[in-house]
């Protein structure tokens, strides 16, 4: 399929998550803010805004319908892509990427949603794609688990009709001609016709083509078949298999690789390592590779890893406490070694180096 030409990736990128207080399930004892202030457009922010602030290429935004497991001081979560949107107008560079589910929700409502979210952010956005099967999470809209072995395919069926979706509107199918009375060029809208396992899409969409042609999408990797996705998401038990995890990744076909990180710095003082003991006290911190220890050790790590992936998702322990750490410590650094981009691109595909896709029924 044609597209347009972009430079090429030079740089890595380092994106956060802003999810309540921090990854840690009991950093908002450990926060700054009075409680219940998380529940509120302040807070999102006061994070997003940081965030950019401090020089990350973008931001993502967990999702789920069901109160987490344990003590995380989260009552409840607004939609991220309510959170995306609302960032969207007080932000100018930072790429915004809710976790939206697939297994749950309507692939149109899906690809709609998404598609005014790039509009609002001017093109920063982007698709963390999830696929929780969780009973809790079913029983939320009147369905029920999925059967293990369907997962994947009923994930990939999502993906694939949002681009659908997405594509449904030619580059300029809205004309605005006064003089015929025509808004737009019936020429160039067309039916998605997408017949998936358990459900099928018309269409075409009810919203213009986004700025960004498709929006980026993310996701773990191997939840959705390389071709249908931007950037992978490797993850690993530990440091140590991160890289080999990147590799797999990237050897699979997926253009794009992020390794996850959860973040522990040492900070006012304060090690990591015992930072990192009296949140665990309160309740065990059920992550993934983790790094605990001095900004100046996470940024020879990030150093070393940006040789197998395109970038890092961190995931701080406590925003309050990590993220200005990070801010001052870890990004001027990785800065001044030339290994993170100093800016983000215009749009999110120009922050990954990605071309705009052509229009496959254009194409066609």
């Amino acid at each position: 399929m044609a597209s347009t030409p972009v430079p090429e990736l030079r740089s890595k990128i380092v994106a956060l998550e802003l999810d309540g207080d921090g990854a840690h399930p009991a950093a908002w004892r450990r926060a700054s803010h009075l409680p219940g202030a998380l529940l509120g457009g302040g807070r999102i922010r006061e994070t997003a805004q940081a965030a950019e602030i401090a020089g990350f290429h973008l931001a993502t935004f967990r999702d789920s319908r069901v109160l987490d497991a344990g003590s995380t001081g989260i009552a409840g979560r607004i939609d991220a892509v309510q959170r995306a949107a609302f960032a969207a107008p007080l932000t100018r560079s930072l790429g915004l990427v809710p976790e939206v589910g697939t297994l749950f929700t309507e692939p149109f409502h899906v690809a709609t949603q998404l598609a005014s979210l790039d509009y609002s952010s001017h093109g920063r956005a982007g698709w963390l794609v999830s696929a929780a099967n969780e009973p809790a999470e079913a029983r939320s809209v009147g369905r029920q688990a999925l059967a293990e072995a369907d997962v994947l395919a009923e994930a990939a069926d999502v993906v694939e009709a949002g681009r659908r979706l997405w594509d449904s509107w030619e580059d300029g199918a809205v004309i605005r001609d006064a003089a015929t009375g025509r808004y737009l060029d019936r020429d160039k809208l067309h039916y998605a016709d997408f017949e998936g396992e358990r459900f099928s899409v018309k269409g075409p969409s009810i919203i213009p083509r986004p700025l960004q042609g498709q929006l980026v999408v993310f996701a773990p990797a191997g939840l959705i078949p390389a071709v249908e996705a931007d950037v992978a998401l490797a993850a690993a038990g530990t440091v140590d298999g991160l890289a080999a995890a990147a590799a797999a990744a990237a050897a699979a076909g997926t253009p794009r690789t992020l390794v996850e990180l959860d973040v522990v710095l040492d900070s006012r003082g304060q090690p990591a390592a015992e930072r990192l003991a009296e949140l665990d006290a309160f309740e065990r911190w059920q992550g993934g590779a983790r790094y605990a220890g001095s900004a100046a050790g996470l940024v020879e790590l990030l150093v070393e890893l940006f040789r197998a992936a395109d970038g890092v998702r961190l995931h701080p322990a406590v925003l309050d406490i990590d993220l200005p750490e990070l801010a001052a410590q870890v990004l001027p650094e990785l800065r001044r070694a030339g290994v993170a981009a100093p800016r983000p691109g215009t749009t999110l595909r120009e922050t990954f180096g990605l071309p705009r896709p052509a229009n496959r029924y254009a194409v066609a």
